[in-house]
This record gives structure tokens, C-alpha cells and sequence, in this order.
């Protein structure tokens, strides 16, 4: 049936819009698809390895990125009309990114982690994702004066270095920093089995303790088999097509603020004189379809597709049991997980992901404050009772 609300879906889209929005719409079911079926989350690879020192979920993010890397920065030297995910570097990107990173963890969700755990049915994201879409509407709408604190221009390595050498340098720094990963993670575990051994043999005969040795290696993972490996070249390939077909990389957070925008206004509030919302380009928006909109075409879609995929492993519509300050801390925590992911142009897919996978540097600064961001939203978690 689920299978059959897709297929008549891309039919509809199709035959409403277009052809482009018709296989944008494939395109966001695969992304929930992916995303659901392998439990695939940023927020979560980064928590894990923020208290575990478990690398497999940063590891799986990082081949998504090179994956959708190697197809896209060869297209974007090669057609002028192709746009990366660029984004100023300004005063907003550096507040934005590490105060998303916090929110993601307490909220226990990025832009597509909010969204695809909507659309299985997980109370906490359902309660999250409409706080979530003001907070980007009310993002976007104070995005100028941010800028104003002080920007840069966007900086593109791809215009800067040529395809060649933008490849060399990003898929050298994943490496570098996968490698870091592992001998962080390796050290951690050879002192927790040296300390778990020592016990042992403190407690054991005297005349047995030489023979034991402690062993390394990395800790048990949180991931296990090749799901999150299909999941992670899965996404590559489907940000990749996303760029082809729409001619922008893939996003999440300017469909949801655009949603928000298309509420206010049908409530009658009048958007036209707003320093963002008012721009030509943002009316044209707001008097269109939303299903003309590239990124909440694939947003509706990636709903559908976590759905089909919650469905078909029977995790649909989980339980929860949470102290009440958690709800509030979550549902907060969403609106600025949509007001921050403005101000930083982008959230996990969309400066994270698709930054640096089209060699925009903003990309990289993201990911640096957001991930101090979220060592700190990983203590807020513990404060508030939230486990995970």
C-alpha cells in the first residue's frame, strides 16, 4: 500500500509540476528509505562517538560524502549552471553551526533525522519537526540582520583549485581524519581492556598474572553488518542525482522554513515587506506550489520513503517514555534547530554533507563548530534525563 502512496505520488507530482519534480520526489523517497532502513543518523554517529569513541557512524558519513564528492565536483567544474551548497562566511555561520550542534542532541535529531523519524512515526521527531519548521521560518526572516554582524563572500574550493585538487584535498582530509578516528578509538579501547584486565588479575592466582595481556582494538560498534555501508553510498548517489536533476545539492531546512512561511501567510500575515520573505524570489516561492519547491518535493518524499522503510522492518511508530522537561527541552530545542540552521545556511545535509561534498569551505567550518556544539548538547542531554 505504502509502495503504492509513492508510485501515485510521482505520478501526481509529476503530472501537477513536471518531470524534474516528479523524479525529485524518487529522489526523497530514496533519501527516507536509506536514512530509515539502516538507522543511519548524523546526530546519533556524532553522540556515539562523542561517549563511546565508536567511529563506524562518522566512518559511513564520510563515504556518503565522498561518494557524492566524486560524481559532483567534476559536474560542478564541468556545468557553470550546476550551484554548490555555498554559503558566507560570517558571524551567523559560526553561532548557528555550534548552537544547532547542541540543539541536534538534545532534540535527538538533525534536519533529516527530524524528518525521517517523523515519518516513521517517533513521537518525540512529530513533536519537534512543526517547532521545527517556525524556527526556520523565524530564521530566515532575521537571516539579513545576522549577515549585517559581518560576512564574507562563499568560497568555493572547486572555482579556487580545480576539480582535481578539490578532490585531493577533501578526500585526503575524510581520510586524515577517519584515520584519527580509529586511533582514538583503538587507544580508548586497549585502556578499557588493560584496566578490565588488570582487575581480573588482581583478583586471579599470582602465579597467572604474566599471562595475561590486554588486547586492542576498537570497541564493539553500535553498527552492525553492511546496512549503514549501503545507507552511506545510497546517499551519495541520491545527493549526486539530486544535484543533476534540480541543479542544487541536496537540503532539508529552506523546504521546512517555506512551509512555515505558507502558514503565516495563510494566516493573513503579510510577508511581502520582510528583508527575506519579501525578495522577489521568496514571493514567487510563497505564490507557487509547494510541490514546485526542489527541496520540499524531496522532503515530502523522504517522509513517505522512512515510512515504507519503518514499515517494512516493523519499527513504525515507536514508544517513548520521557520526563515532561524532556518533551519541552525537545520541542525547544527544534525551534532552534530550524532558527540556527538559517543562520548557518544549512544544516547537516545541507552544509555538512552537501557543503563539503561540493567543496564549499563554509562546509567544513560547519562541521568543526557544530561538532563542539554538540559535545556540549551531549551534557544537556544527561541533564535532562534524555538516554541514548
Amino acid at each position: 500500500m505504502l509502495i503504492g502512496a509513492a508510485l501515485a505520488g510521482f505520478l501526481a507530482v509529476t503530472w501537477l509540476v513536471g518531470w524534474r519534480q516528479g523524479l525529485l520526489w524518487c529522489i526523497g523517497v530514496g533519501y527516507g528509505v536509506a536514512l530509515s532502513a539502516a538507522a543511519f543518523g548524523f546526530t546519533t554517529g556524532w553522540r556515539v562517538w562523542i561517549t563511546q569513541r565508536d567511529p563506524k557512524g562518522l566512518w559511513a558519513q564520510f563515504v556518503g560524502i565522498a561518494v557524492a564528492m566524486l560524481i559532483s565536483v567534476p559536474l560542478l567544474a564541468t556545468h557553470p549552471e550546476l550551484e554548490g551548497a555555498d554559503g558566507p562566511l560570517s558571524i551567523s555561520l559560526l553561532v548557528g553551526a555550534f548552537v544547532f550542534g547542541a540543539a541536534m542532541q538534545v532534540a535527538d535529531g538533525c534536519g533529516s533525522g527530524t524528518l525521517y523519524k517523523a515519518g516513521l512515526g517517533h513521537p518525540v521527531s512529530l513533536a519537534v519537526l512543526p517547532a521545527f519548521v517556525f524556527g526556520s521560518f523565524f530564521g530566515a526572516a532575521q537571516l539579513p540582520a545576522w549577515l549585517a554582524l559581518g560576512a564574507l563572500p562563499p568560497v568555493n574550493l572547486v572555482q579556487v583549485l580545480g576539480a582535481k585538487w578539490t578532490l585531493v584535498l577533501q578526500l585526503g582530509a575524510l581520510a586524515l581524519l577517519a584515520a584519527l578516528l580509529w586511533r582514538f578509538s583503538a587507544m580508548r579501547a586497549y585502556r578499557l581492556r588493560r584496566a578490565a584486565t588488570g582487575a581480573a588479575v588482581a583478583a586471579a592466582d599470582p602465579s597467572e598474572r604474566d599471562s595475561a595481556v590486554p588486547l586492542q582494538g576498537p570497541p564493539q560498534s553500535r553498527w552492525q553488518g553492511k546496512a549503514v555501508w549501503i545507507a552511506a553510498i545510497a546517499l551519495g548517489l541520491l545527493a549526486a542525482a539530486n544535484l543533476v536533476v534540480a541543479g542544487q545539492p541536496w537540503g532539508i531546512v529552506y523546504g521546512l522554513g517555506l512551509w512555515g512561511a505558507k502558514i503565516v501567510q495563510a494566516l493573513g500575515f503579510d510577508l511581502s515587506h520582510n528583508a527575506f520573505w519579501g525578495l522577489p524570489v521568496q514571493q514567487a516561492q510563497l505564490h507557487a506550489s509547494v510541490l514546485a519547491d526542489n527541496t520540499s518535493v524531496t522532503d515530502i518524499g523522504l517522509l513517505l520513503g522512512a515510512l515504507i522503510a519503518a514499515s517494512w522492518k516493523g519499527n513504525a511508530c515507536p514508544r517513548v517514555k520521557l520526563p515532561w522537561r524532556a518533551w519541552v527541552a525537545s520541542v525547544l530545542a527544534g525551534w532552534v534547530l530550524g532558527y540556527s540552521s538559517r543562520l548557518a545556511f544549512g544544516c547537516n545535509v545541507g552544509a555538512y554533507f552537501s557543503g563539503i561534498a561540493t567543496g564549499s569551505l563554509h562546509g567544513w567550518i560547519w562541521f568543526a563548530c557544530a561538532f563542539l556544539g554538540s559535545v556540549l548538547g551531549v551534557r544537556l542531554r544527561g541533564r535532562l534525563g534524555i538516554a541514548g
